[in-house]
């Protein structure tokens, strides 16, 4: 993911809110999301070349979701897939905190990454490029190519329409909405961060236009319910910038004994809104 807004423990209705924009090459092969296979229970899209993932969930409640850190000058063609890390945790059983811990341990045969991963006690944030993991602290915070709750335009932005829908009611299709802005962030607001100015500013939309074979490949509007109720919406664009097919998956949270059933029970569904609670 290039964008992931979120509001951890702020809304009395929901554990957890996210509203995310994946940026990558159109070129790059990729499965929309879908329950894997070879991981049972894990919800997410896949990077087809690699074979992991950017963002996802599982019926147990664990999510995990990761951008790349933007530095170009210290990118290495032959490093591991950064991907792996969030299926890694997916796929697993290890707590948050004890899962960071491992990741701390190989950090440095990535390429620059800002990692989240959380069940249903905590959230816990990590960057190879910032300082040792943390446990986040409930409210709501945003992530792009740098560290957890960096000031950049796209993220203040997007994390002051997030608090506003906590006060009047999470809605799906106005996430999308916000998801789906293109405006572009004067330069004068705009960090360095290697790459040209020209550059900087179209990477300062929330969601980027295609150029060059590189944009915005979909959007991620997810919920965790205290009541237990899982949504997940991902709505996919074309390099021509329409919007293409949108998956949508209704859950119920899998605890203990019942989580086989709810296994059995998962299905794929139209796309449905997010009412406001």
């Amino acid at each position: 993911m290039c964008l992931i807004v979120f509001a951890w423990r702020a809304h009395p209705g929901y554990r957890l809110l996210v509203a995310a924009n994946r940026d990558e090459y159109f070129a790059r092969a990729s499965a929309p999301a879908d329950f894997w296979d070879d991981r049972p229970g894990v919800l997410a899209g896949r990077d087809l070349e690699a074979g992991g993932t950017w963002l996802g969930i599982t019926p147990q409640g664990r999510f995990a979701a990761l951008t790349n850190y933007r530095h170009p000058a210290d990118r290495r063609p032959l490093a591991p897939s950064r991907g792996a890390l969030v299926g890694e945790f997916l796929a697993g059983t290890v707590g948050p905190k004890h899962y960071m811990a491992e990741v701390e341990k190989h950090a440095a045969d990535y390429n620059g990454f800002s990692l989240l991963v959380g069940d249903s006690t905590s959230l816990h944030f990590f960057s190879n490029r910032g300082g040792p993991s943390m446990r986040v602290d409930p409210g709501v915070h945003g992530l792009s190519n740098h560290l957890l709750d960096t000031p950049w335009p796209k993220i203040a932005k997007s994390k002051a329409w997030l608090a506003g829908q906590i006060a009047r009611g999470f809605d799906t299709e106005a996430a999308f909405g916000v998801l789906d802005d293109t405006a572009r962030a004067p330069g004068e607001e705009l960090p360095s961060t290697g790459v040209s100015l020209e550059l900087e500013e179209r990477l300062s939309a929330i969601r980027i236009p295609a150029l060059a074979g590189y944009g915005t490949r979909c959007s991620t509007v997810l919920s965790f319910g205290e009541d237990g109720r899982i949504e997940f919406h991902e709505r996919s664009f074309r390099e021509d910038g329409s919007a293409g097919p949108t998956v949508s998956y209704r859950l119920t949270l899998a605890r203990g004994k019942a989580a086989a059933s709810s296994r059995r029970g998962q299905s794929r569904l139209p796309k449905t809104p997010l009412p406001a609670r």
